[in-house]
This record gives structure tokens, sequence and C-alpha cells, in this order.
């Protein structure tokens, strides 16, 4: 399973009830947070969470919405006495961006590794997370951004009488079950597909932010379990205003999601202007049902399919 919160929903400044968007998501011990604006930290203590676990962090890019609030992050990290490394992923110029920012926060207990993303796409497995891959895809803004989508795999179900007939040793079953390869000493060699049905559904999270609607999201959200994505405007008026800021209406961000026939949507990153965006909410559940004008701390654990 993968617990998700969504820490903030606003859209370039926050707001006493509205929080700069961020994302904090947690599977297998390990945690991710992506974008840290201004407040990331308040936000986080209003949901009980605590900045010392977060194992990385990723940007979509480098406005200071999605940024500022991360020279004061590593410092309440490094005060707490963390000494793992920290991960970062983000756009070209990540390692310079993050340097100038420590400026003020030059001193800290633990390592930092940057990871920047260069080309359309890309994807890895972080470590520490066995069968989670975190991709990144370009999206379309007036910089560099990156949307991400989280795949957790499901291995097949394990097979008794295969591994029963096949006269493999009850102490070896576990490693296989995890996907392990097991060598004997005496030359034998014991492989998951030996034991394990076909692959089943597993779990996919995808976050997109600042960008016009393109290719490229439809893409990596085609059947997201979880697709939460930026709203800037749910006035039907400000569709100008959305292209020339290179953001989204709701009802673009709806178009995406019934395209990329994702179960739910959530959306955020909404403009200072958008008093109350669950006011447009029916007009955008027209073009996809399970919608959700998201508020501050939304909070869903993913869980496999039964």
């Amino acid at each position: 399973m993968i617990d998700v919160c969504l820490l903030g929903t606003g859209g370039m400044m926050p707001l006493p009830n509205r929080l700069l968007t961020s994302l904090y998501v947690r599977y297998n011990g390990k945690c991710i947070l992506i974008d840290s604006g201004e407040a990331t930290q308040i936000a986080l203590k209003k949901k009980g969470l605590s900045s010392k676990p977060i194992d990385i962090i990723c940007f979509t890019h480098y406005h200071a919405d999605h940024i500022s609030g991360l020279p004061g992050l590593l410092l309440t990290m490094g005060n707490a006495e963390r000494t793992e490394p920290l991960l970062m992923v983000g756009p070209k110029g990540l390692e310079r961006v993050v340097n100038s920012l420590r400026v003020i926060a030059p001193e800290l207990p633990f390592e930092i590794k940057f990871k920047e993303i260069t080309d359309s796409e890309m994807s890895f497995e972080p470590e520490g997370m066995p069968g989670f891959t975190l991709s990144a895809f370009k999206v379309n803004h007036n910089i560099p951004c990156y949307g991400y989508t989280m795949n957790l795999r499901r291995q097949g179900k394990f097979n008794v009488d295969a591994a029963m007939a096949a006269g493999i040793d009850r102490r070896y079953w576990n490693g296989l079950q995890k996907g392990e390869t097991i060598e004997l000493e005496d030359g034998t060699v014991y492989t998951p597909d030996m034991v394990l049905g076909e692959a089943r559904k597993g779990i996919k999270l995808t976050y997109v932010t600042d960008t016009r609607p393109t290719d490229s999201i439809v893409n990596n959200a085609k059947d997201s379990d979880l697709f939460i994505c930026e709203g800037m405007y749910g006035e039907p008026d400000k569709l100008v205003k959305a292209k020339e800021h290179k953001h989204m209406t709701f009802y673009e961000a709806a178009r995406l999601a019934k395209k990329a026939e994702v179960k739910e949507m959530w959306l955020t990153h909404y403009s200072p202007s958008l008093v109350n965006p669950q006011e447009f909410i029916g007009e955008t559940r027209k073009i996809f049902a399970n919608t959700v004008a998201s508020k501050d701390g939304r909070s869903l654990t993913l869980r496999f399919e039964e």
C-alpha cells in the first residue's frame, strides 16, 4: 500500500486557509516529498508528519512557490539530528539551485545527493523501495517542468504446488516470493518464475502541476489509481489567462483524466483568486465524474486490489 497526503493545494502564494502545493508519499517506511514551497513545514505539522524521515525530495520546477521552503526544511531536518543521506530529484540545474538556496542553510549533518533529469523522461527504483518505480516526464510550462508517476508492482501469487514439485526447500520460499534468485552451493539455481504466477495489478499514482495539457500527461497518467492535477482556474472565462501563463483550468484537467482513464482525480494548485473551488466542481464532474476539489491535508491509502 501507498500512503498519500496532499499537504497544500495553493498556487503562487500561501493563504491563511490554503498552503502551497506539496505532496507527501510513504511506502515501505520510506517517504517522498514532491515540491517544498513556503509553509511546507507548517503543512507537515498540521498533519502530524515529521520531516526527518523524508528520503527523497522531488521538484517539478524551480519557481519560488515550489522550492522556497527548502532551506528551512533542511535546517529542521538537520536539527532533528538526521544523518542519513537525502536524495533530491529535479530538472537540469538542480544542484546549482539547491546550493544557492543553501547559502542560508550551509551546515547540515547529512549528505545531499542529486539526480538531475536531463531527458524528457526518466525512471528509477529508489533504494529500499522494492517493486517501486519513480518516473519523471516533461510537461509544458514556461520553464522546464516535470510531472511524476509512481508505480508499485505486484508480483503473481506464490504457487505452493509448483514449489513442492520442484523440490524447493521451504526456507527459500520467502526469498523467491520477494523476487530473489536463490543460488545453492551445489550450483542449483531457483528463480522466482518457477514459483510465481503472472504479475497482478499494482498501484499507480501520478502528480502534475504547472502545465498546459500535453500528451505526455495522458501517456504517463494512463490507468492511474489516483491522478493529482493542477486546476489553477475554475472560472470558465479564465481559459485565456491559463493559456497565457501555461496553467490549466478544471475542465482541461478533467478532459486529461477522462482520456487517461484514471480512477480518481484530485484538483490542486488553485489560483489565490479562486475563493471557492467547490463552486465549479459540478460542471467539472460532467466531464470526469470522479473529480475531487481537494483541500489541504487530503489523505488516502492506496491499496492493492483483492
